[in-house]
């Protein structure tokens, strides 16, 4: 029986073109966009993490991580392994701002 959401019970989601039009959109529409690619985990697939120079940020899922780094390049931004580097501070910054009303 499924309960909530659009998807079967016990599967993922998986990436699609409104996934990658979206992040698309968001890189074309901020500044100092970077590509933050984090890894498939035992309830979702993998996804890219952009995040804005301003710390607003987006996370949709791809098909993969060679997939989230070659869309990166086509974007002309760098991409690292969240699991390696972690996340920006600045992300960390508005989403407390966000938390606390101070968001725009």
């Amino acid at each position: 029986m499924k309960w909530f959401g659009k998807g079967h019970a016990g599967t993922t989601r998986q990436a699609d073109r409104g996934d990658t039009r979206h992040l698309e959109r968001f890189a074309r529409e901020h500044r100092g966009v970077e590509a933050y690619v984090e890894p498939r985990t035992a309830v979702t697939e993998t996804t890219v993490l952009l995040v804005a120079a301003s710390g607003e940020w987006t996370r949709r899922r791809v098909s993969g991580p060679k997939a989230a780094h070659d869309l990166a390049h086509r974007l002309g931004i760098p991409a690292y392994d969240a699991g390696v580097v972690g996340y920006p501070q600045r992300m960390r910054e508005w989403n407390r701002r966000r938390a606390q009303g101070d968001g725009d």
